[in-house]
């Protein structure tokens, strides 16, 4: 008699449920496990803040370097006072000023005596020693609040606040008596010069081309009266 066949239990397959507890387990852990962040660094909103911070300095000081260069473009290198593109620039805004809070002011314009024969007998380093002290002198003659300016050569202009035509005029004579008043040392000799200065009073109507040839016509008035009166 034959013996019967022993039948097997057939093996659990794969992924059975010992395999679904390891994939449980597995799960699991990825949960536990913390995540990585996407979001930046924490250090970069500090440095968009910084870059910011050096940009403004940047523009700060190239601003800076612009006003300079202006400053620069505008001053006598001489003389140390605004030249003539400074001066027309001071003296447009301060009619705009005039003009909207109906202000007063006068502008003088004026011009050496006999100045070119110093600088042919004794040189340009004796004329710019003469230029100079004229400086001075209107500086120490106007208030911190008027302007100074060279308009080219031996000719000047200043601007006067706050001043009736009188007192404009009486300031006129008392700047050409302090320049009357130098005197100069060159070659052994003293020498002085003179100024003849011209008024035209500024108000509402008044433009800045128009009061600098008013002020420049009535300097030559002057300048021939001066030589009339030294006859």
């Amino acid at each position: 008699m034959k013996k019967k066949a022993r039948v097997r239990a057939p093996k659990a397959a794969k992924g059975g449920k010992s395999g679904a507890a390891g994939r449980k387990a597995v799960l699991m852990r990825a949960q536990a496990a913390p995540r990585r962040s996407a979001a930046p660094k924490a250090a970069a909103p500090d440095d968009a803040k910084s870059a910011m911070r050096r940009l403004r300095q940047e523009l700060a000081e190239a601003r800076a370097e612009i006003e300079q260069l202006k400053a620069t473009a505008e001053t006598d290198f001489l003389l140390d006072i605004l030249n003539r593109r400074g001066f027309e620039r001071e003296l447009s805004r301060s009619i705009a000023f005039i003009k909207r809070y109906s202000a007063s002011a006068a502008l003088l314009v004026l011009d050496l005596d006999r100045f070119k024969p110093i600088n042919d007998a004794f040189g340009h380093a004796a004329g710019d020693m003469v230029l100079k002290a004229i400086a001075q002198t209107l500086a120490s003659e106007v208030r911190a609040s008027d302007v100074i300016g060279r308009l080219g050569g031996d000719e000047f202009a200043v601007l006067l606040w706050n001043l009736s035509e009188t007192d404009a005029r009486a300031k006129a004579a008392l700047l050409e008596q302090a320049i009357d008043g130098l005197r100069f040392s060159f070659g052994g000799g003293t020498v002085q010069t003179g100024a003849s200065v011209g008024v035209a009073i500024l108000d509402i109507h008044s433009e800045m081309r128009t009061a600098l040839e008013q002020a420049d016509s009535a300097m030559y008035v002057r300048k021939a009266q001066r030589r009339h009166e030294t006859r």
